[in-house]
């Protein structure tokens, strides 16, 4: 009969004799568990694979769609955008905040309803936030600046 020692390591049970080669698995996973505790120091969050039908928006952008669901033209930014293509002002209808998010950094998106941050602000996106469509906001765009907060 064989006895099997559990180790408070998930994954790494052991019959006796066979202690030292659960070792290295033991290493590695605690290199992989400290590796990724210091991406989530360095970048505040750990990246994680974007649900299905989510927006094809690069990382590190802003992006807004001509039309609902992220559908027709994308227009993408990295930085603030004072007077947007005349091709998307006044025609944004889905939008995605893929910026990159961290201590001290303008990770929030809000966009105006005129030229330079003018008029009123339509929407602001938080960091990671898609939306597929808003009433509110449709079609009122025409400048964005990153931010702090909304």
């Amino acid at each position: 009969m064989t006895t099997h020692h559990i180790s408070a390591v998930p994954g790494t049970a052991t019959t006796p004799g066979r202690e030292a080669a659960s070792v290295p698995r033991r290493r590695h996973l605690r290199r992989a568990l400290l590796g990724m505790a210091a991406a989530l120091l360095v970048t505040g969050s750990l990246a994680v694979a974007a649900p299905a039908g989510a927006a094809d928006c690069p990382s590190g952008e802003f992006c807004t769609w001509e039309h609902s669901d992220y559908k027709g033209q994308r227009a993408n930014w990295s930085g603030d955008d004072g007077w947007w293509e005349s091709w998307i002002a006044d025609e944004d209808s889905s939008w995605a905040n893929h910026g990159i998010s961290g201590p001290g950094i303008k990770d929030h998106v809000k966009v105006y309803s005129r030229a330079h941050q003018g008029g009123h602000m339509t929407i602001c996106l938080a960091p990671g936030q898609e939306v597929a469509h808003n009433g509110a906001a449709n079609d009122n765009g025409d400048s964005h600046t990153w931010a702090m907060s909304c």
